[in-house]
């Protein structure tokens, strides 16, 4: 039908324009460029207009930029990769950060969760309690050896406590650091500052660990270099000494307070600056790549849970997931009714295992932000688009832009599907700038 019509190549290059994206934003309405003169204020003619109804697809098409690998694997590969560059800039510079971080010192830490209850695991490839040894997909791996006796309600709090904990973890690193440095909490900040980025894993239990960086910069973050004093050794003994006493208060719930601590598996370790070399070091990129992986994952991926929300907790009857899964959900599902966690929003959250913060966040000064990097991204498309020869904001007029977009829905028609799997480009292929 489309080729009778003769706009199958149109709407093969609007879709080729969502660079793989399965579920894109479909949007209704119109946008108008102007010329305006910033000394009079007079709009001139028209530059270009742009009406949704006369677009090939009937709509704008909007990349959906999910995160998730389970929703949209094009814009979670997008992700990932922004996530990689913002890491390695804060290890080794570049995007605005100065070069010199490389010879600060920097460390790759995992902040584990407390225990819940017995679960199944492979301890060093041995045997598990319950006799097996459990081949590494075998879905059993995680799940409680005895549900009944497993803490499912100190479990999701957790998972929802997680984020003030990391907040108070850092303030005891900076007192941590100061003490060992001889400084009063006062005098640290004249003399170094903390710089760190992290991101959330969900482990196979469905509790929530943390994989950070942490680099310790002079008090300029990295504009300046740190104070001879500042090591990796006494940044790894800082963070030891700071993970032992943070703790966050959590809910007392029918007579029983929660508290919660990380675990006591603590593993940090030295980023080095050497290239790979097979593993025998730590390495910038190692680092990089490994956070950068964990940022498009979530719980549906460890755990065998759901990457979106539900609105009845009836619905998991229909549901195919795994029975721990289940679990969890109906837990937070039965705490987010209570009116002393309204706060937690946990019903909203249940399909996350009842954590609700970012999956990447890091210190203002570590790098450079997502933002900046989408934003790049959007100048080097319309350089791309931009006719040779032609440039911007050399007289004193400019364009004002008039829009107006409603939502009309998301995803592909089953034609507008085949079409895009038709041109829809290799991982990495994109077409876009490499940044690193």
């Amino acid at each position: 039908m489309l080729a009778s019509l003769g706009t199958m190549p149109a709407l093969l290059r609007q879709l080729s324009g969502l660079g793989g994206c399965t579920r894109p934003v479909r949007l209704d309405g119109h946008r108008t460029e102007h010329d305006l003169n910033t000394t009079t204020g007079e709009i001139g003619r028209v530059l270009h207009h742009l009406d949704s109804a006369q677009l090939p697809a009937g709509q704008l098409l909007m990349r959906c930029n999910n995160r998730r690998a389970t929703r949209c694997p094009a814009c979670a590969e997008t992700y990932r990769r922004d996530t990689f560059h913002l890491i390695t800039a804060g290890l080794r510079g570049g995007k605005g950060i100065p070069d010199a971080v490389a010879t600060h010192p920097r460390v790759f830490a995992t902040f584990t969760a407390p225990g819940f209850g017995p679960v199944h695991n492979r301890p060093d490839n041995r045997r598990c309690r319950c006799g097996v040894r459990h081949d590494q997909d075998d879905d059993a791996l995680g799940t409680p050896l005895d549900p009944e006796a497993y803490d499912y309600e100190a479990s999701v709090l957790w998972n929802a406590h997680t984020g003030p904990l990391w907040r108070r973890f850092t303030i005891y690193l900076r007192r941590e650091i100061a003490k060992l440095a001889g400084l009063t909490q006062r005098t640290f900040r004249q003399h170094a500052r903390v710089s760190f980025a992290k991101v959330a894993e969900y482990q196979k239990r469905g509790a929530i660990h943390f994989h950070a960086v942490i680099r310790l910069d002079g008090p300029e973050a990295g504009d300046t270099p740190p104070p001879p004093w500042a090591t990796a050794d006494l940044l790894t003994d800082a963070i030891r000494a700071a993970t032992a006493k943070a703790t966050v208060d959590g809910p007392v719930i029918d007579d029983r307070a929660h508290t919660f601590a990380f675990g006591r598996q603590l593993d940090i370790r030295t980023i080095r600056t050497a290239d790979f070399n097979g593993g025998q070091e730590l390495t910038e990129r190692a680092v990089a790549a490994y956070i950068a992986k964990y940022a498009t994952k979530g719980a549906e991926t460890a755990t065998g849970t759901l990457d979106r929300p539900i609105r009845l907790i009836a619905e998991l009857g229909h549901l195919d997931i795994s029975e721990h899964a289940r679990r969890m959900i109906r837990t937070a599902w039965a705490l987010g009714a209570r009116p002393e966690l309204e706060d937690l929003r946990l019903r909203a959250w249940a399909h996350m295992l009842g954590f609700r913060g970012h999956f990447s966040t890091k210190s203002r000064r570590y790098s450079t932000t997502l933002g900046a990097l989408r934003d790049a991204r959007a100048e080097w498309r319309r350089a791309q688009a931009t006719p040779e020869g032609q440039t911007h904001g050399q007289t004193e007029e400019t364009t004002l832009v008039l829009a107006h977009w409603v939502f009309a829905g998301t995803g592909l028609t089953s034609g507008e599907a085949w079409l895009a799997a038709s041109v829809a480009p290799a991982p990495g292929t994109e077409g876009e700038p490499t940044y690193g």
